[in-house]
């Protein structure tokens, strides 16, 4: 991001301004209310917006904060020649057609991506249809390297992917087995795929 003593802000609107003002303190003074206060402002519109897109209140919620990672770990490239509201939405836009256009493909997929600082999407395969002979032992060997994988994390992440995305519940249905609050469910679950990215990164195995 460039100096702010060398950036014109004249063109944007106040409450653009203040969303600028807000960049600033979480880039510079890595101001953790800053990037509550940027995530509070925009949470509900861009979960309804992602809602509309994949009908789907689960995906919706995983899209949702999958958007504001992504921004939160750009946020230093933010540039305010448009408003931090119309960046943000065209992250949370581009992020959603990536999911349906590889939902739409016949692969089993994790229902998350996890999205590193180039943009590269990590896709594991779990769901399919009408698989054939080859398919099916594609899909079983892919899920024996995604259970070495998980055994990497501690317990508490292994019972949640497990409970997640091979048993297939529902955020409500883990809050209520595990006794979790839901918000604790979905932001564990978001450092659970978070940790998995980065063993899978650094493994030789390919998924």
């Amino acid at each position: 991001m460039a100096s702010n003593e060398n950036i014109n802000i004249d063109h944007l609107s106040d409450k653009a301004r203040h969303d600028y003002a807000l960049v600033l303190k979480a880039v510079d003074s890595k101001d953790q209310k800053a990037f509550a206060e940027l995530m509070e402002r925009y949470r509900d519109s861009i979960f309804f917006m992602l809602k509309k897109m994949v009908n789907n209140t689960d995906d919706a919620d995983d899209l949702t904060i999958e958007a504001f990672g992504k921004a939160f770990n750009r946020l230093h490239q933010y540039q305010p020649n448009y408003a931090f509201s119309t960046w943000l939405f065209k992250i949370a836009t581009n992020n959603c057609i990536d999911f349906l256009r590889k939902k739409k493909k016949n692969v089993m997929s994790i229902d998350n991506r996890y999205n590193n600082d180039d943009g590269d999407s990590l896709m594991i395969e779990l769901k399919s249809e009408a698989l054939n002979p080859e398919q099916e032992a594609i899909r079983e060997q892919k899920l024996i390297i995604m259970r070495n994988v998980v055994k990497k994390l501690k317990p508490r992440y292994q019972e949640l992917i497990e409970k997640r995305y091979f048993q297939e519940l529902s955020y409500d249905e883990i809050s209520k087995e595990m006794d979790l609050p839901l918000g604790t469910v979905k932001a564990q679950l978001f450092r659970a795929r978070e940790f998995l990215f980065n063993i899978l990164k650094n493994t030789k195995e390919s998924i």
